[in-house]
């Protein structure tokens, strides 16, 4: 066990430093490939120690010890049109791998614990090696990076089918938003806390659980601030002083599923609250209402998975009471996919070890916002900005049952 645990901890460490581009805002569609295969859905149903960061009361269908670790090969595709007639620009930042490692043990016949390390969002475009020589607008190089990686250690209650878990979380997160004239100085990292509940109850093949994610406060010294002050200085726009504070939202969610044989079915909805999260709510984002539908088919030693996920876009066009926003919101955090198609699987080897396999694939939306963009000439251009983007998403996991 201890050997696991240290293996789990260095897989993690080792994939930390990639960066992460979400999905439902800017948080993954699910934790874990169990998860992913089927949607993001883990609020009524559980995955094992995959639970342990989307409904802590889940890990208790653990029997013994259970091992998770693996990652995403996240591949998003963002193209952007500035509108000024000079074509788009497509974002170099179309890889990335996101880490997953989760361990649950049952410690008694009550009581289980465990513990989740998890990239769980980030988001972010690269123009750096963008072609704007001798053009009178351009992208100014503009480089963004968000990472945020939580670590948990869940602790379950369970008695009669009812379950109650909670999880205090640290979250590590860095900012990196970076462009010809900038003065953000670098990247800008952060630690917060905060903490899961959840519950959930079983009873004849149906189960039912709620959830609730605090929110965690977060500050990016000199990374907003600096990127404000800088553009709006360019374009002679008063300042808005937006400090460098960027919150992850709270959420709330609820799910059920219903198992039939070798077939389960469920769904999820979680609201995730945008409006009320510090930077996000200066930058005009909504709250999402994420639904999410689930299937799996298990036989033998063997599962199939199949999902949906579906989310309005926390952004939109503020036309000109906030140009500056639109601008940043596509040019640099498009967080604009809606639709989320994905199919898994899983294959167990013997009783101890297994493999878990996830596909995900976001077909492509266009907005088209209002936007002001410096001229070159100490002035600024009002046009409007046009943002292509779509993912797919590869996850493997491998898990150990002690």
């Amino acid at each position: 066990m201890k050997r696991s645990i240290k293996i789990a901890v260095a897989a993690a460490i080792a994939l930390s430093s990639t960066s992460a581009f979400a999905t439902n805002g800017d948080h993954l569609i699910g934790m874990g490939a169990k998860a992913r295969g089927m949607g993001g859905i883990g609020i009524g149903m559980s995955h094992g120690a995959e639970s342990a960061l989307v409904n802590p009361a889940l890990i208790t269908s653990v029997n013994g010890t259970e091992v998770s670790f693996g990652g995403t090969i996240f591949m998003p595709d963002v193209r952007t049109d500035l509108g000024t007639g000079e074509g788009s620009y497509d974002s170099a930042a179309n890889l990335s791998v996101i880490p997953e490692v989760a361990i649950a043990q049952k410690a008694s016949d009550n009581f289980y614990w465990g513990i989740g390390m998890f990239g769980v969002a980030g988001m972010g475009t690269d123009y750096r090696d963008a072609n704007t020589a001798g053009m009178a607008y351009n992208n100014f190089h503009m480089v963004t990076n968000l990472q945020l990686m939580q670590f948990a250690v869940p602790l379950a209650y369970k008695s009669n089918g009812f379950s109650l878990g909670v999880a205090p979380v640290l979250q590590y997160g860095s900012l990196d938003i970076n462009y010809d004239g900038s003065s953000t100085k670098g990247v800008a990292q952060d630690f917060g806390f905060g903490y899961n509940v959840g519950a959930a109850y079983e009873m004849s093949g149906l189960t039912v659980g709620a959830s609730y994610k605090s929110a965690i406060d977060m500050s990016y010294t000199g990374q907003i601030s600096a990127a404000m002050a800088d553009f709006t200085g360019m374009m002679g726009f008063p300042n808005p002083g937006i400090a460098d504070n960027l919150e992850q939202p709270a959420e709330i969610g609820i799910g059920a599923s219903y198992k039939m044989g070798g077939s389960t079915f469920a769904v999820d909805y979680k609201q995730i609250k945008w409006s009320d999260a510090k930077g996000y709510k200066e930058f005009g984002w909504n709250d999402q209402n994420v639904i999410i539908l689930g299937y799996q088919y298990t036989q033998d030693n063997w599962a199939l998975r199949a999902g949906y996920n579906h989310a309005a876009s926390p952004i939109k066009d503020q036309m000109m009471t906030n140009p500056l926003a639109n601008t940043f919101n596509l040019l640099g955090f498009p967080a604009t996919v809606e639709n989320h198609y994905t199919v898994g699987g899983s294959l167990a080897f013997n009783k101890m070890t297994s493999v878990d396999l996830a596909y995900m694939y976001a077909p492509e939306v266009s907005d088209t916002y209002s936007s002001a963009l410096p001229d070159g000439m100490g002035g600024f251009y009002m046009g409007n900005v046009t943002t292509k983007h779509s993912q797919q998403g590869v996850t493997a996991q491998l898990n150990f049952n002690f």
